[in-house]
């Protein structure tokens, strides 16, 4: 069907204005000032603790910030294979990942306090680190203090350029209704997936993997990747069932919608647990100690119990869980697995973290909770300020009548 038809289709059964935003009065147009709240509260308990355990602040934030930056690249991810694959069904749900992905500007801004901690947090940056240690001085054309600063500038604005370019085009088509906007939009999203699995992989290893300088693994970049788009599939299906709730997209977002989001979390939660096996499995084969030495630490100590732990809650159960189609197509089924596959991602970037501060053994710290808070805050503020400010659908995309209308075979 050409563009012109999908248009005069869509002009049909579109969606008024009044039935795709946040109405004066409504409860969700109180969450900004709440979760701005909560951020203060957050980081002010931040100031208080971190000042008598500033690395242990360091490494709380890191996780934090982790967690949701994941959150927002999984949601650039997904906008950008919706275009790239001309998806229709995911229309009525792309506005919340366009509102999550344009927090990649503030994620850059809540990067800056770690590096504060650098040295804290990576023993390579310690001057005299590689001096005698031959293998961090062959390492040291890539880990160094300056290069490192230079390539988290470029990737932060890599991802905020490509966020905002989505961002500000499906903003616009809102209201100028030019069909030309997604066919420009769909023509860069696959040179733009490329862009962005490259930096998130370097990201990856330079945020995570650096943490332990010696180790190394060819595949922990798709694992973060995997991780991401698991996290945000997850809080995709709990954002999409709140709405209908709170009888903000109760007539858009149907059944079949909340069917295919589920079918989503479903596949990645398969394709996470392969790749995390995929890297245990050839490290534990080889046996080789510069390859085995980031897994021994998660296997000894009660460590162990949360890589059990981890393996169960993030694929076993939920695999089970979500196999089934009623699961995936009733709104309070959905939101429950993915609120726990959204704490599953949580748990995840933490056990990949902690080991390298507490390798003696797990040591929750109210930090860890105090970081969550602030970060989260400062998260949730920004996403639903923005909500509050536009439509909840892309109003006028070429290809709104056919999610409108969306059916599962």
């Amino acid at each position: 069907m050409s563009e012109r038809a999908v248009a005069s289709e869509r002009d049909l059964v579109a969606l008024r204005p009044e039935q795709a935003t946040i109405p004066p009065g409504h409860p969700w147009n109180r969450i900004p000032l709440i979760a701005a709240v909560c951020a203060l509260l957050g980081a002010a308990a931040c100031a208080i603790l971190g000042a008598a355990n500033p690395k242990q602040f360091f490494f709380s934030w890191l996780v934090s910030f982790l967690f949701f930056l994941s959150l927002a690249l999984g949601a650039l991810f997904f906008v950008l294979i919706q275009y790239a694959s001309q998806g229709g069904w995911g229309i009525v749900v792309r506005r919340i990942g366009e509102t999550i992905f344009a927090m990649l500007p503030l994620m850059a801004a809540l990067f800056l306090p770690l590096l504060l901690g650098l040295r804290d947090l990576y023993s390579w940056t310690v001057p005299g680190a590689a001096e005698h240690d031959a293998l961090l001085r062959w390492k040291a054309p890539y880990l160094n203090v300056p290069f490192f600063l230079i390539r988290a500038a470029l990737y932060f604005g890599i991802w905020s350029f490509i966020a905002i370019l989505y961002y500000r085009g499906s903003r616009g088509q809102d209201v100028t209704g030019d069909p030309g906007v997604s066919a420009r939009l769909r023509r860069i999203a696959g040179p733009a997936i490329i862009v962005l699995a490259v930096t998130q992989t370097l990201a990856s290893i330079d945020w995570i993997m650096s943490l332990t300088p010696k180790w190394y693994s060819t595949i922990f970049g798709v694992y973060f990747f995997a991780g991401s788009f698991v996290g945000f599939i997850a809080l995709l299906s709990v954002v999409a069932v709140a709405m209908r709730r709170a009888r903000l997209l109760d007539t858009v977002i149907s059944a079949e919608h909340l069917h295919d989001i589920g079918k989503f979390l479903f596949a990645f939660t398969a394709f996470w647990a392969y790749i995390a096996f995929s890297q245990f499995l050839l490290m534990w084969y080889a046996n080789l100690p510069e390859e085995t030495i980031w897994y021994k630490a998660r296997l000894e100590g009660s460590w162990m119990y949360v890589t059990l732990f981890l393996a169960a809650g993030h694929f076993v159960a939920p695999f089970f869980y979500l196999m089934g189609r009623t699961v995936k197509r009733k709104g309070a089924t959905l939101a429950a697995g993915g609120a726990w596959l959204l704490a599953m991602h949580f748990v995840d970037l933490y056990w990949q973290v902690m080991p390298t501060l507490h390798p003696e053994g797990l040591r929750p710290s109210a930090l860890d909770v105090a970081a969550l808070v602030a970060i989260g805050g400062c998260f949730v503020a920004a996403a639903s300020w923005l909500l509050r400010r536009q439509a909840l659908v892309p109003l006028r995309d070429p290809r709104l009548a056919e999610s409108l209308a969306f059916e599962n075979a």
